[in-house]
């Protein structure tokens, strides 16, 4: 990361190696709160309150309805920041505010007595963490020197997985303990730190970024955003609804393994599943850690795409291994298969996204990208009541039918894409 001198922060002074860590700081602490949320807190907390036949259901449909609020609402955010004028910024407000909404909501996962409590509790706090991201993926986009946009892509998912292995890997031995009994003194330990961590990256994030202040005035009606955050010219926009498709399958495929990793390693019969969860996650993160920033930074030379489709046939490969083996060694090392997709993919394809932005309407079009994100994460969550449905007819149906379905996912986003042209800068 050298430091590039062809663009400017707004106090004049030359963006540098340190303002890429800045501007994408605080996905470390999102990425780490809904990762140990999803992938363990939520699977297990819920276990509490629902049947155990049930437990695929009632997770998918809790967290289906949690990402399709996010899909709607993280491009409206983002619409409004790309409008706001505020004299502190135009994406620092969102994230100092919905940061602190987040961690006064947090302790709601603890404090329900009841699924339906937890429901709840779910929902507001994706309403929180999308105006934060909504407003904050637009730093790069604004602040970002032309030609480096790929390097600080890279940068941005590598920061974010990283913030997902380090608090996963703590938490799945906090939930083990909660999960065998031991205490509700290690529930309350998986809330508090990724609180504290998302507190400390905000704090980091609204004083250090150079962010160009406004006049406050409004320059637009609530009413008006919303009736535009979803227009896309189709015919302008061709290559862009290609890419959303191709967006939602890989990470769909990507997030049924995610969301019901843990079930499946239950089924298996591994001792300390959450722990197992946990440490397929990070060997996921430890193979995504070798390729992400190297894709970012190649991917400014010779282009996204063929990153980008190599790394959706190589998670299709991750795949297939587990399917065909339902050793747990093997298991592990699929997980690195599917990191180095992760890795590949999610540097490049953001990269891409960002190629086709509109000027003024950053944060809005990225908005509009991250709905193919969180409606793969909805549509992986609908195979929930899927698993439960084949399981009752036989064992372990349920979890070849979730297996083949992230292939098919996987396969679909990689050929999608070779129907996108894009250009290349040298």
């Amino acid at each position: 990361m050298t430091e590039t001198k062809d663009k400017f922060n707004p106090n004049g002074s030359p963006f540098g190696r340190w303002d890429y860590l800045k501007i994408t700081i605080l996905v470390f602490a999102t990425t780490g709160l809904w990762q140990s949320m999803h992938s363990l807190i939520l699977p297990i907390r819920i276990l509490d309150f629902v049947p155990e036949a049930e437990k695929n259901t009632y997770l998918g449909l809790m967290t289906f309805v949690g990402l399709i609020i996010a899909m709607l609402l993280q491009p409206v955010f983002g619409a409004i920041s790309d409008r706001s004028d505020f004299r502190i910024g135009k994406r620092r407000p969102f994230i100092i505010i919905g940061v602190l909404c987040l961690l006064l909501f947090l302790p709601g996962i603890g404090l329900a007595g009841s699924y339906a409590v937890i429901f709840a509790i779910y929902c507001v706090m994706q309403i929180s963490s999308n105006a934060v991201q909504g407003a904050h993926q637009g730093f790069i986009p604004d602040l970002v020197p032309e030609g480096k946009k790929g390097q600080a892509s890279g940068i941005k998912s590598l920061v974010e997985m990283l913030g997902g292995v380090i608090l996963i890997y703590i938490i799945g031995k906090f939930m083990d303990n909660y999960a065998a009994g031991n205490g509700d003194q290690w529930l309350w330990l998986s809330l508090l730190i990724p609180g504290i961590v998302l507190l400390i990256c905000m704090l980091i994030t609204a004083f250090t970024v150079n962010e160009k202040p406004g006049n406050g005035e409004i320059r637009f009606s609530i009413r008006e955003v919303i009736r535009s955050t979803f227009k896309i010219d189709i015919r302008m926009n061709r290559r862009f609804l290609w890419f959303l498709a191709s967006r939602l399958f890989f990470f769909a495929g990507l997030g049924i393994i995610q969301q019901f990793a843990l079930y499946f390693l239950m089924y298996l019969g591994v001792s300390d599943p959450a722990s197992a969860a946990a440490s397929f996650l990070i060997l996921a993160v430890a193979g995504m850690l070798i390729v992400v920033y190297p894709a970012g930074r190649l991917s400014d030379k010779i282009g996204r795409k063929p990153i980008a489709v190599t790394s959706a046939f190589i998670g299709a490969f991750g795949v297939l291994l587990i399917i065909l083996t339902k050793d747990y060694n093997m298991i592990m090392v699929a997980a690195g298969f599917i990191g180095v997709a992760l890795g590949g993919f999610s540097s490049t394809n953001w990269a891409m996204a960002i190629d086709m932005l509109s000027k003024g309407e950053e944060a809005r079009y990225l908005g509009i990208a991250n709905m193919a994100t969180a409606g793969a994460g909805a549509l992986a969550r609908l195979i929930g009541p899927v698993i439960d449905f084949f399981e009752k007819q036989s064992l372990g149906m349920g979890y070849q039918v979730m297996l083949f379905t992230c292939l098919v996912f996987f396969i679909a986003g990689g050929l999608i894409l070779l129907r996108i042209r894009e250009k290349v800068s040298r």
